[in-house]
């Protein structure tokens, strides 16, 4: 549950009647605002509004300041674990020699083991453009060297004067 402005607590609270759990989860019933807000000073907690589109609104007693730390820990803790992918180019020539094709798949191989995708792109410059099937050829070189630590995600297709293809990570098993 997000922190927001949905959250009212104790006197920001305008509805008449309530459903009220205590600080145990113990569902006390349905009583009104003032009944609620009495309840909760007595025991030195806050009335919070959990669920306001309820009908009736349901409403927890408990400490505001140590539900918000919980709340803020629990999305701080979701965010270390999220990892975001990037996405690496590496060009590649249609004439190029196949120890340069080694050099840039072993950098593409460190690309992927870190867990980015990697685009390979391939430039047709020229009288190039009449050989496109060497071009193709370069690419499935190219995905051969890698494919110890990833899979072709998008074969290689034209865009433009561009032959492009995706690799990616290999999933764990």
């Amino acid at each position: 549950m997000a922190i927001s402005k949905e959250n009212k607590i104790n006197e920001e609270i305008r509805d008449k009647e309530l459903r009220v759990i205590d600080e145990s989860g113990e569902m006390i019933g349905i009583m009104s605002r003032d009944e609620a807000l009495a309840l909760a000073e007595e025991k030195k907690l806050d009335l919070v509004n959990i669920s306001p589109n309820a009908k009736p609104p349901v409403c927890k007693i408990l400490d505001y300041g140590k539900y918000r730390y919980e709340i803020q820990k629990r999305e701080k803790e979701a965010k270390k674990k999220q990892k975001t992918i990037q996405v690496k180019e590496i060009r590649l020539s249609t004439f190029i020699e196949d120890h340069d094709i080694q050099v840039k798949a072993k950098t593409a191989c460190k690309f992927l083991k870190e867990g980015d995708k990697v685009k390979v792109s391939l430039r047709f410059r020229g009288r190039e453009r009449d050989h496109t099937a060497k071009g193709r050829e370069v690419m499935e070189k190219f995905a051969e060297c890698c494919s110890e630590v990833g899979v072709m995600d998008k074969k290689p297709t034209f865009e433009g004067r561009s032959l492009t293809m995706f690799l990616a990570p290999k999933a764990d098993k």
